[in-house]
């Protein structure tokens, strides 16, 4: 363990210890008389220390020898090769002691956020967060690290705050103090690199700069909670196409490091196992399993959720077991002895039992299976008996087979034959390394279908809805959408050259399960390649088994790749890229830029290979498929560019390196089909499908489920972030009539995102996903994503306005946000907003004053008038303006004696431009211009007053006589044509925004106002 440094004298200390390891900058010491004759450190006295100058820390002490030479390699790898960068010693041993008692902290912080037992220290940090960088108490703490943040050659030691929204790093050191505060939504990359000596380095990449992390205790565990918070808050605050986030996670304060622990391994059994998506995580213990086969009990762990009941052995895919509750009798408790501790015996329905030995919470773990047993077999009796599904058969079924495939497919199915005598057969039946070769072989017809929904376990999602197919095809009858337009338009692409879709029979039953799952699934509905899986499953399974197979691909086994934007996809393209770069190092090394093959295989990952193999070929992908989940196709893909590398190396562009993989693709053949290509005998091994997956699977073992997932949540970022770049791309389009520069407007965009996000960080607004109306759309797609709402609003204006009144211009700005919210929904867009500023930045004179009249005539000032004004009237209302249209289509500005009184609207314009020209240097010439103004347009009014008939008793003036006032004052005229730079004004804004913001959050926050 790590201790508090102390100062102890360096002649006392050489005579008191032993050195065992020493460099130019550290001692490993024991205290001499401890340990055995050879003078070994051992678990009685030891002491890590640190020698500088003429005193010598204590680091570590009365710790284990493993313990402390852990800590001694820790030490020489991340402190080590960097104490040369420091002047003189006292720097260094500044650094040191800050270094070490940072990890004192972290060590105790982490084991308090694991228990949750004792936060006293945690709140603690937590007061120094908040008190460091000042933001409102719902910004969420979820955890701190101990570590450098580097600027060049030289480090910083400090602290790095992880909260649900934001990075934050804070360092004092000789005397400077640094802060970081980097909002998640900015982060578009999360890497760990190496620099220089130092492997271990996370890099944070934003989209101006990048920052270095480095000399963690616990690096793996620091850069899963930076994923996992970023693809959170990216899900939350970006449009992610559809992406869900987990119930638990929704509310924003209720996630800690320990909800992030449990997520992640929530992850990583429902990816392992292939299970729904809904399921949640209840119990994980070690145990041991019974495995009849190899006739002893392998070691692992069992998982249950809320409908299954899961094991895995240490070694991942050595032996899985997935056993569905509903397939579950009963559980026991068996008699504990010393061959078998703690037993449990399960039953299935099809007369088998397992047997699971060494659980250390054997009666909790019964317990609570048995009630949820209960509660399933319930269910099941309500609906049993109402089996209604459609008979169909296989539309396989009719087509022959010739007499040496019939041979084959025999020798084959006996040998399956004998597995499900020794392994079992079902969804519960044990997955070893030999059904793992029996599948990369072929399954044979016959069982296809049968292993298939085995295999993804869809068999389950059958039994549990028996009735649910024939009802949802009862209820989307008839009905019409831009899915069934679409499904119509693929239905005879869907595999034309089969006979089994040259035939009505095949065509109808794949737009039932198509039409199906779109009514199932509005948020996917129908997309591009959905046919083409359906028409295969539709070959080896009956119809409805069809359509649950469907569901399992896209809501399971492919999670996101059918959504609007395919951002599932997406993000294995990324994961793909990466372990090229791992994986095929040669390959990576001649092909700088990845990007193009990854691009190509987008079309193997959405139809599995289906559309650009042979079709016996793709049916042996689509078995491993089944069996292994996504990381077969990983292992294959690799394995096909793995074949193709001197190729791919040599390639002159990115079309012939296509050429190339498409021609491998195409001559991959099953041995079935080895007299059909006849010419390809000569490279029959190098084109053999079953040695392909072979050899994928050998190769690329290391491709685990874990390490898929850990790739696909640090890729998640960065596709999204590639997505928020083309929507900020798109304002451009969103807002073509706009003068304001490219860079200006981008500027704005952010700034705009930004206000926008400091209502979904700290909930002052209405523009969270859940409170608020969906924003209008707009010609360039997602940008109108992004609302303001009046305080909001307010914010932005007083920052960026040209025109500051002082503390007139959040009046100006609740008027100006009137105007601007035409359909009174309590949302301001972006496009409403840039047009505001492109106005108020690039427009003429003449049109600037026009925006200030408006804001000073109904229905910006008009806002707050009572119902039961004498003037409500559908001419003259709140929500109308009260204003007079001439027929020449001039707007007069009405002051009437009783609601709209010169104090009402003309003395609010002359206030406006009086506080405009507060504090100007030229003030009192200003003052005495506006003056001459006012008295030119009051009798302007009082002469248009004296023309009306008698009886009318309304003064009023037009804009145009508005202006041509103003006109005449050049004074006025200069100030108002000064030129204001908008990039100024942003660079400024910038900066203030979020303290602004947060200061006043923490006063409404501290304060709540009285309803």
């Amino acid at each position: 363990m790590w201790i508090t440094p102390e100062e102890v004298a360096l002649k006392n200390a050489l005579k008191l210890w032993v050195t065992d390891r020493s460099n130019d900058y550290f001692l490993l010491q024991h205290r001499r008389g401890h340990g055995d004759t050879g003078g070994k450190i051992t678990g009685e006295s030891v002491a890590l220390v640190r020698r500088i100058s003429s005193c010598i820390l204590i680091h570590a002490q009365r710790a284990t020898v493993e313990e402390v030479q852990r800590h001694w390699r820790w030490l020489d790898q991340n402190l080590l090769p960097y104490m040369a960068v420091f002047e003189n010693k006292e720097d260094a041993a500044s650094f040191v002691l800050g270094k070490v008692k940072g990890l004192i902290a972290e060590e105790v912080l982490g084991g308090q956020a694991a228990r949750e037992d004792d936060p006293a220290r945690f709140r603690e940090d937590l007061a120094r967060f908040e008190q460091r960088f000042g933001l409102p108490q719902r910004e969420k703490l979820v955890t701190h690290y101990s570590c450098c943040c580097w600027k060049g050659r030289v480090p910083r030691q400090g602290s790095l705050y992880l909260t649900t929204n934001h990075i934050a790093f804070y360092s004092f050191l000789l005397g400077k103090e640094v802060k970081l505060l980097v909002p998640w939504a900015e982060v578009t990359r999360l890497e760990r690199v190496s620099v220089g000596l130092l492997t271990d380095v996370i890099r944070v990449h934003t989209r101006r700069k990048q920052r270095d992390f480095s000399m963690f205790l616990n690096v793996d565990e620091v850069m899963m909670v930076m994923c996992q918070l970023a693809d959170i808050a990216l899900r939350r605050l970006l449009d992610s196409g559809g992406l869900t986030l987990d119930q638990s996670l929704q509310d924003s304060t209720n996630i800690t490091k320990r909800v992030l622990e449990e997520q992640a391994l929530r992850q990583y059994v429902l990816s392992l196992f292939g299970l729904p998506r809904a399921e949640r995580l209840q119990e994980v213990m070690s145990c041991s399993v019974w495995t009849p086969h190899a006739r002893c009990h392998t070691p692992g762990t069992v998982y249950t959720t809320d409908g299954y009941l899961c094991f895995s052995s240490r070694e991942e895919g050595q032996c899985t077991l997935i056993i569905p509750l509903t397939e579950i009798l009963s559980i026991e408790k068996a008699e504990s002895t010393s061959a078998l501790p703690n037993p449990v015996i399960i039953s299935v329905r099809c007369k088998r039992a397992f047997q699971l030995i060494e659980l250390l919470h054997r009666d909790e773990l019964v317990e609570k299976v048995r009630h949820r047993l209960r509660d399933l077999h319930w269910k099941q009796n309500l609906i049993s008996g109402h089996d209604l599904r459609k008979k169909s058969s296989v539309l396989l079924s009719a087509l022959g087979l010739t007499i040496s495939r019939l041979i084959r497919q025999r020798l084959f199915k006996r040998l399956w034959d004998e597995h499900f005598t020794e392994f079992g057969r079902g969804v519960h039946m044990f997955r070893t390394d030999k059904i793992r070769k029996l599948v990369a072989l072929g399954i044979p017809e016959s069982l296809r279908g049968e292993l298939w929904l085995n295999f993804s376990d869809a068999c389950s999602s059958l039994a549990a809805h028996p009735s649910y197919y024939t009802d949802l095809l009862e209820r989307c009858r008839g009905e019409s959408s831009i899915a069934t337009e679409e499904i119509e338009r693929d239905l005879h692409r869907s595999l034309p050259e089969h006979p089994a879709f040259q035939s009505e029979t095949g065509i109808s039953a794949l737009r039932r399960v198509l039409t199906a799952y779109a009514f199932r699934n509005p948020a996917i509905g129908y997309c591009q390649s959905m046919n083409i899986l359906a028409s295969v499953m539709l070959l080896y399974t009956k119809e409805e088994e069809a359509f649950w197979l469907l569901v399992t691909v896209c809501e399971r086994m492919l999670p996101d790749y059918f959504n609007r934007r395919v951002i599932g996809a997406q993000v294995d393209q990324s994961v793909f890229e990466e372990l090229i770069r791992e994986r095929l190092p040669e390959l990576s090394e001649r092909v700088p830029d990845l990007s193009p093959l990854a691009s190509a295989s987008l079309t193997w990952f959405l139809t599995l290979f289906v559309s650009v193999l042979p079709f016996r070929s793709a049916l042996c992908v689509l078995d491993c498929f089944f069996y292994h989940g996504i990381r077969a196709i990983f292992q294959i893909s690799l394995a096909v560019l793995d074949a193709n590398t001197a190729e791919l190396s040599s390639c002159s562009d990115d079309g012939h390196a296509l050429m190339i993989l498409t021609s491998f693709l195409e001559q991959l053949r099953h041995e079935e089909e080895a007299h059909v290509c006849a010419e390809d005998a000569g490279s029959s091994h190098r084109l053999n499908i079953t040695t392909l997956i072979t050899d994928a699977h050998e190769k690329f073992s290391a491709v685990s489920v874990k390490h898929v997932e850990m790739l696909r949540s640090r890729q998640r970022v960065q596709v999204l972030q590639a997505h928020e770049d083309s929507t900020k791309d798109n304002a451009r389009l969103v807002t073509p009539d706009v003068s304001l520069s490219p860079g200006d407007l981008s500027e704005l965009y952010d700034l705009f995102k930004t206000e926008h996000f400091i209502s979904l960080y700290w909930g002052d607004g209405v523009s969270s996903s859940s409170a608020s109306p969906a924003p209008p759309a707009a010609a360039g797609g997602c940008v109108e994503r992004y609302v303001v709402d009046r305080a909001q609003f307010k914010s932005l204006y007083e920052l960026l306005t040209p025109w500051s009144c002082g503390t007139h211009t959040d009046t100006v700005a609740q008027r100006a946000f009137t105007l601007l919210d035409q359909d009174r929904d309590g949302l301001v867009t972006f496009s409403q907003f840039t047009h505001m500023l492109d106005l108020l930045y690039c427009e003429e004179l003449n049109e600037k004053i026009r925006l200030l009249y408006r804001l000073h005539i109904p229905p910006a000032l008009s806002e707050d008038t009572e119902d039961s004004s004498p003037l409500k009237s559908p001419v003259l209302s709140s929500t109308r303006p009260l204003c007079v249209s001439l027929p020449n289509g001039t707007c007069l500005m009405v002051l009437t004696a009783v609601l709209c009184s010169v104090q009402h609207q003309f003395i609010q314009f002359c206030k406006t431009l009086y506080s405009m020209f507060q504090g100007d240097p030229g003030e009192a010439e200003l003052f005495q211009a506006i003056g001459m103004v006012t008295s030119l347009v009051l009798q302007i009014g009082e002469a248009r007053q004296s023309g009306q008939s008698q009886g009318e008793e309304q003064w009023s003036v037009s804009f145009e006589q508005v202006l041509a006032s103003l006109l005449t004052e050049q004074v006025l005229v200069n100030f108002l044509e000064r030129p204001v730079q908008l990039s100024d004004r942003i660079s400024a804004a910038k900066p203030r925004q979020y303290q602004e913001r947060a200061g006043l959050l923490m006063i409404q926050h501290t304060h709540p106002r009285v309803p």
